[in-house]
This record gives C-alpha cells, structure tokens and sequence, in this order.
C-alpha cells in the first residue's frame, strides 16, 4: 500500500505522520520525503500565491486580447 510509504503534515498538531494517521481534513499531502512534508505549509503558500497570479491573469484576458 503507498498511502503508508508517504508522509503528511497535521495543521492541527504541526507535526510530521509517516502514512495518513490524521483526518483528512486537518493534514496536508502526502509528501514523498519527511523533509517535504515539514514545508508543507511553505509549500501551500507558495502555490496559493501562483494560483492568485493564474486567477488575476486569467480574469484580465479579455481585455489584454482586446488590446
């Protein structure tokens, strides 16, 4: 089974579980590495932010086509 091969960051405790000990709505991952699963909220930040940017330019296409 991989699911117990992967590891996952608990938001409530802000530990690191190896395999999904948590309820799913309280971890995030999996993660492939330990290391990988202790940045997880960097790494949620970060693709919020590039998820911002996509949404901003997807909204401004029709009038950056326009011009």
């Amino acid at each position: 089974m991989m699911g117990d091969k992967e590891w996952y960051f608990n938001t409530v405790t802000g530990k690191v579980e190896l395999g999904p000990q948590s309820p799913m709505a309280i971890r995030l991952g999996p993660y492939k590495t330990k290391e990988e699963a202790e940045k997880a909220l960097d790494i949620a930040e970060e693709r919020n932010k590039e998820w911002e940017n996509q949404e901003r330019e997807w909204k401004q296409w029709p009038k950056d086509a326009a011009n």
